[in-house]
């Protein structure tokens, strides 16, 4: 009988908490109202499960992402500060499966592969190929299986760009979809994060929160 292959939690915090936006990179597509097709992984077998994590470096928004007409795409910094709560997603999937992942947001061509039990040994691995997320982050366990995230090296404070409404739409969604969060919630988590607040996008909030997609 063949061996089963590892499993790893990937924890996002961004647009990928909302579940079809997510099935994109595994199946392959194009997310609504996304500029991008995605190739999907080599294994395209859905997560057998997700679940809500509390991550404690601060989400912002910064770059101007092609992706989503130019809007800010999210971040968090890497260095974490337990009275930090970013609200993140993790979905148990393969091994390679998360390597997979990675290739398509970094969007490297040709043979790819990451050690990532170098990256539970080190904490964190800055794969220096100057990609919007080049720093892979492990977060520890949960059902003996490793959680792993990806960001910047950097905080980008030079880039801060807010993100467009489609792209925080689907923050949005993700947010009710994860936490089941009342409309007076999620505004108040969003509202405060650096590339919403002082932004046009922040008064345009309660309505984007309000309306279903």
């Amino acid at each position: 009988m063949p061996q089963e292959e590892p499993k790893v939690w990937y924890a996002c915090y961004g647009s990928n908490l909302l579940k079809e936006r997510f099935s994109c990179y595994i199946g392959g597509g194009r997310p609504a109202n996304a500029k991008r097709v995605y190739p999907g992984c080599s294994n395209k077998t859905l997560p057998e499960k997700s679940k809500g994590i509390t991550i404690n470096g601060e989400l912002y928004f910064a770059k101007s992402s092609k992706t989503w007409s130019g809007g800010g795409a999210g971040f968090i910094k890497s260095d974490f500060d337990k009275n930090i709560e970013t609200l993140g997603r993790m979905y148990l999937i393969t091994q390679q499966q998360f390597i997979d992942l990675v290739q398509q947001e970094i969007k490297f061509e040709g043979d790819f592969d990451i050690d990532l039990q170098h990256v539970i040994k080190n904490r964190s691995l800055d794969m220096k190929n100057n990609s919007w997320y080049g720093k892979i982050i492990y977060l520890g366990e949960d059902e003996n299986c490793p959680i792993f995230t990806f960001t910047n090296e950097d905080y980008l404070k030079n880039e801060i760009n807010s993100p467009h409404e489609f792209y925080l739409k689907i923050i949005i969604e993700g947010l009710k979809e994860t936490y089941d969060m009342n409309n007076a919630e999620i505004e108040s988590y969003l509202k405060n994060k650096v590339g919403i607040k002082g932004f046009p996008i922040e008064g345009k909030l309660p309505q984007l929160i309000k309306n279903r997609m």
